[in-house]
């Protein structure tokens, strides 16, 4: 199968990763070290080992890669969430396990992409696509919060919205605290979503265990 774009300009990589991922790997540290105003195509590409042209074979602009990263933050728990409707598992034990899932999801890897939503120009038509996604995502906490709540989803949204900042505080928190434990995080994330919904704690501790026992997170 023929790869994309053209060799690098510098020579192979060092990092162990394909030019496309070492692009993004640049790109997701300046942006949310730098930021993404002062970050230039030039500078990625510097990063990347590579000349900006070579960039440009795989990335039209530095918003591209943004989109790309952004879609890196959403698209795996919309996928996961999509898995979950497959199950018949208590809507709490599958609230549970996306709670966890992408709080694990905003705590991987070395930088916080999170971060990126804040950057301005993200609600803005070339980014459509991430946003798109984004809704389905809480589209799903909704469904599941209204399950577990046993109302309808419009009834729900405000209750989802309290969820989805629970799980959306790890981004500020790792901006503020550095390096955080996923799996000590991520199930406190999950225990503190299902109190808000008022979930015994007896019951709690039942959902847990279900969870580890029904979904790979």
């Amino acid at each position: 199968m023929p790869t994309l774009g053209r060799p690098r300009a510098k020579g192979p990589s060092t990092s162990g990763l394909s030019t496309e991922q070492d692009i993004l790997a640049a790109a997701a540290h300046l942006f949310c070290t730098a930021g993404y105003g002062s970050t230039s195509t030039h500078k990625i590409a510097a990063r990347a080992g590579i000349s900006q042209a070579s960039m440009y074979h795989y990335f039209p602009g530095k918003q591209a890669v943004l989109l790309r990263l952004l879609m890196e933050t959403v698209r795996p728990s919309v996928e996961f969430a999509t898995s979950l409707a497959a199950s018949d598992a208590p809507a709490d034990v599958r609230l549970w396990a996306l709670c966890s899932y992408d709080t694990r999801l905003l705590l991987s890897g070395p930088d916080n992409l999170g971060a990126l939503y804040l950057i301005p120009g993200v609600d803005e038509e070339p980014f459509a696509e991430f946003r798109t996604e984004r809704e389905r995502l809480y589209g799903v906490y909704r469904e599941l919060v209204a399950a577990v709540l046993d109302t309808t989803p419009d009834l729900a949204k405000p209750t989802a919205a309290l969820v989805i900042g629970l799980i959306e505080s790890v981004i500020l928190r790792r901006r503020t605290e550095g390096t955080m434990d996923a799996a000590e995080v991520a199930p406190a994330i999950a225990d503190a979503a299902l109190r808000v919904l008022r979930v015994p704690e007896r019951r709690l501790r039942t959902v847990a265990r279900t969870t580890s026992s029904a979904f790979t997170i």
